[in-house]
């Protein structure tokens, strides 16, 4: 069985289908698909009705065997989110769907790939409905001065105590979701560089075609040097603690968010679950950016 590009190939819909993007099957439910999941992932939250579902294992853990036996005519997959071992393996014997979206654009059109599938007229109408508010969101864009914006995503620090923090850049699905929302990502440019010590800018990077760029390792320098005037803290993939807040607070003080108090803590999965969360996203983070 191939890993599908698209879902073109299916003559009719598939009856059981296991979902191993939590987004995906939140999407599934939202647009009255639900019923022909028979089984996702430990992290697969939403809606309520997902926790009664059999669970495969995590994301990047999947219990192929268990998958299997459950006997899916689709399993739905991401580049990203899974295990390529995994996928490449339930590939060779069952029809894997392999999403990337990294754009908005991109994930409309997976979420119209299903809708088109199944066929369903409440999906039709709900997808409509969502590209109606991408469009205003797009639409409303001429009329703002995109404001310069910093997003963490995950913090550690060096054995020398060197703080850093983890952010994207143009090439992901959050980046055009804060260009969305009125946002410029100023680390829409900065590519990840290899190994850790060259991304920081304390060596000499070394070459390795086919290593995942897009998301850098930047330093308390960097942030003070982009001056964003807004900071979004996701609670995922990393749980911002009040002292992490606190010590963004001292190491950022020079910076217009810090200065103004635009420094807030949002749900991750508006910003990283592609899918129908976006109509969530539309409506609950545009009020950082006005």
């Amino acid at each position: 069985m191939p890993i599908l590009l698209d879902l073109s190939g299916f003559s009719s819909f598939p009856e059981r289908v296991v979902s191993l993007v939590p987004s995906m099957s939140e999407s599934l439910f939202d647009l009255g698909m639900g019923a022909h999941l028979v089984g996702v992932t430990d992290y697969c939250i939403h809606p309520s009705q997902v926790l009664d579902l059999p669970k495969v294992g995590g994301t990047k853990n999947t219990r192929v065997d268990q998958v299997l036996q459950l006997s899916p005519d689709l399993v739905i997959a991401n580049q990203e989110e899974n295990s390529r071992i995994c996928v490449e393996e339930l590939a060779q014997t069952l029809n894997v769907w392999l999403t990337f979206p990294k754009t908005v654009r991109q994930a409309l059109d997976d979420l119209w790939q299903l809708v088109y599938l199944f066929r369903q007229e409440r999906a039709f109408a709900s997808l409509r409905t969502l590209e109606t508010a991408v469009e205003y969101a797009e639409n409303r864009l001429f009329d703002l001065q995109p404001v310069p914006v910093f997003v963490p995503i995950w913090q550690d620090q060096t054995p020398s105590g060197v703080h850093w923090w983890m952010t994207f850049n143009r090439d992901t699905y959050c980046h055009d979701l804060i260009r969305l929302m009125g946002g410029n990502n100023v680390f829409a440019e900065r590519k990840r560089r290899y190994p850790l010590d060259a991304d920081l800018g304390f060596a000499a990077e070394i070459a390795d075609e086919g290593v995942d760029t897009r998301y850098p390792h930047v330093t308390v320098e960097e942030v003070l040097e982009a001056q964003p005037e807004l900071i979004l803290l996701p609670d995922e993939p990393y749980l911002f603690q009040d002292e992490d807040v606190q010590e963004i607070f001292r190491l950022l003080e020079k910076t217009p968010a810090v200065k103004h108090n635009k420094v807030y803590g949002i749900e991750g999965s508006l910003l990283t679950w592609h899918g129908t969360r976006l109509g969530k996203a539309l409506v609950e983070l545009t009020q950082y950016f006005d």
